[in-house]
């Protein structure tokens, strides 16, 4: 672990601890537009943070290790981020339809990623690396 990971684990953790009171902020307004717009922005920045995470992780350790071959282009990220940058003006026009994107972006990573475990099972068939 260095610096750059703390700081950029402490980035996510700042956008995540955002969430609950925003959630309830759009509850509380039964899901007007402005709240709803603020919530995919919550969600966005927690995407970029999770994506500068992972980056930094993956220059921390090599292009070669265990963890950026897992990670790999990491497409389900970028989908998430696409998808929450679309979904937040949507937001104006329909507050259900951007959030049925964030639903989706839910889904998407909610279906298990074989990537990671596949990986660390090849690895784990080669050996320990010290």
């Amino acid at each position: 672990m260095n610096g750059p990971a703390l700081w950029a684990n402490l980035h996510l953790l700042f956008w995540l601890s955002l969430t609950p009171f925003v959630t309830g902020w759009m509850g509380e307004n039964h899901f007007r537009a402005v709240p709803v717009a603020l919530y995919g922005v919550i969600l966005l920045m927690t995407g970029v943070a999770y994506f500068n995470l992972a980056r930094v992780l993956m220059k921390h350790h090599g292009k070669d290790s265990v963890l950026a071959k897992a990670i790999g282009s990491d497409f389900k990220g970028k989908v998430s981020l696409v998808t929450y940058a679309v979904a937040n003006p949507v937001a104006f026009v329909n507050a259900w339809l951007s959030m049925a994107c964030y639903v989706a972006v839910a889904v998407i990573w909610f279906i298990p990623d074989r990537r990671i475990e596949s990986v660390l099972n090849e690895s784990s068939a080669k050996g320990p690396k010290f």
